[in-house]
């Protein structure tokens, strides 16, 4: 199977810092494969919330992440700053699927790649709820990115 490309930053349509901290580093000096799926999570749902889409305490439609993928192209390690690129991959009815590219602050091409996929469900019970019309225009919004090369 080839190895997929790296995306180039045209390939999202919103960005967000991610701070690496010390203890993203492993025993190799790098960040670990597995703090990549955090940074997902935090760089969506940050959006989420500064776009008043999201309080984590009280919202009666939340996401919860069904599946995740990850392509790694360059180390990062701590202290350098990050970047996450953000862009819809996939937009369903009661799901959506995004691209997600972490990059060293500045760089052209991501050092990581993957997808990131929620459920919209009802907070109550858990059960799948169709996206919220809010939500979903700005998705739709963020969907408007060059598509990346799938992970």
């Amino acid at each position: 199977m080839p190895r997929q490309p790296r995306p180039a930053r045209a390939a999202y349509a919103v960005f967000r810092p991610i701070q690496t901290r010390w203890m993203d580093n492993d025993v190799y000096g790098h960040v670990n494969n597995v703090v990549y799926y955090s940074y997902f999570d935090t760089a969506v749902n940050g959006w989420y919330v500064d776009a008043g889409l999201l309080d984590v305490a009280t919202s009666p439609v939340v996401g919860l992440v069904v599946e995740t993928s990850c392509a790694y192209f360059e180390s990062v390690a701590f202290p350098d700053a990050l970047e996450a690129g953000i862009a819809v991959a996939r937009l369903g009815s009661s799901s959506v699927t995004y691209s997600v590219g972490i990059f060293k602050a500045g760089a052209p091409e991501a050092a990581a790649a993957g997808r990131f996929t929620h459920v919209f469900v009802s907070r109550e019970n858990s059960r799948p709820v169709p996206i919220p019309e809010d939500t979903r225009a700005a998705l739709e919004r963020l969907a408007r990115a060059a598509p990346p090369p799938p992970p």
